[in-house]
């Protein structure tokens, strides 16, 4: 039975909710781990995502494989099965996971954006988790839209140069003034301490801010898949990219693939 002391927020109206200490200290002892050992040694997808006058941004996708204490925490953690019990899924896959850290005094904010246009994939029943290992106070938590997970899907674009380098330019909508209609779209956020996570849908739009102060903020984000989660080929390079996967899934077909495992399914599917 999933054991959570409390989860703020309504999934189905706005995409997005906060799980309150979900993640013990075995859990969080593997994610500071698994972070750490991705800063030490960063593979070739990780980027700086800050200017060279700024700060650094770093982030770095796909290291489940290869940092032990990251697929310890995908595998042992609660957080495939709290992905479970959000989307109302049977079976859970992983999709990727995502490490952000923004150094101390970081000004780059993380420019409003949905995950899903980045995408090879396709479907409703997922989630991303947003897990901090150090405090993080509300005006530099992550921050979401409450009702974009319903759509529609928002031009993707480059966090530094804001270029198209996905969909062609004019192809999806361009993202609203969210400042500028306070009323119309209605902010989250939450001030987290380690063992809190904010999960939302891959298409709630979502951002943040950028660090004050002498403060890290590192984090462990982890994508999950759903019971109608299929593969989506592009035409284009994704992000991250999945290099060769379009010779061996058909389009539509299931996430079944072993850069996908199974990290949850529920007992009545056993």
């Amino acid at each position: 039975m999933l054991d959570i002391v409390i989860i703020e927020g309504d999934w189905k109206r706005d995409g997005a909710v906060c799980v309150r200490q979900a993640f013990g200290p075995d859990d969080m002892r593997l994610a500071e781990q698994a972070i750490d050992a991705n800063l030490a040694d960063l593979s070739p997808l990780a980027k700086r995502a800050s200017a060279d006058d700024d700060a650094p941004f770093i982030e770095d996708f796909c290291n489940w494989h290869r940092i032990p204490a990251m697929e310890r925490f995908v595998r042992e953690s609660p957080a495939a099965q709290i992905a479970a019990h959000l989307t109302g899924s049977s079976t859970i896959r992983l999709f990727h996971d995502h490490m952000l850290t923004k150094e101390p005094g970081t000004r780059q904010r993380t420019p409003w954006h949905q995950d899903q246009p980045y995408y090879n994939v396709e479907g409703s029943l997922n989630a991303s988790m947003w897990l901090p290992v150090d405090p993080v106070p509300l005006d530099t938590s992550l921050q979401l839209i409450a009702g974009t997970h319903t759509g529609p899907w928002y031009l993707p674009r480059t966090f530094l140069d804001e270029q198209a380098r996905w969909f062609p330019e004019g192809s999806l909508r361009e993202l609203p003034d969210f400042d500028a209609e306070p009323d119309r779209w209605p902010k989250l956020a939450w001030a987290l301490e380690p063992g809190d996570a904010v999960f939302f849908n891959f298409l709630t739009v979502h951002g943040a801010p950028g660090v004050t102060g002498t403060g890290r903020r590192r984090v462990l984000s982890v994508r999950f898949l759903g019971d109608d989660m299929v593969h989506a080929p592009r035409p284009w390079t994704t992000s991250p990219p999945f290099d060769g996967l379009d010779d061996e899934l058909a389009t539509g077909a299931p996430m079944i693939h072993p850069l996908f495992p199974e990290l949850y399914r529920s007992r009545a599917d056993t």
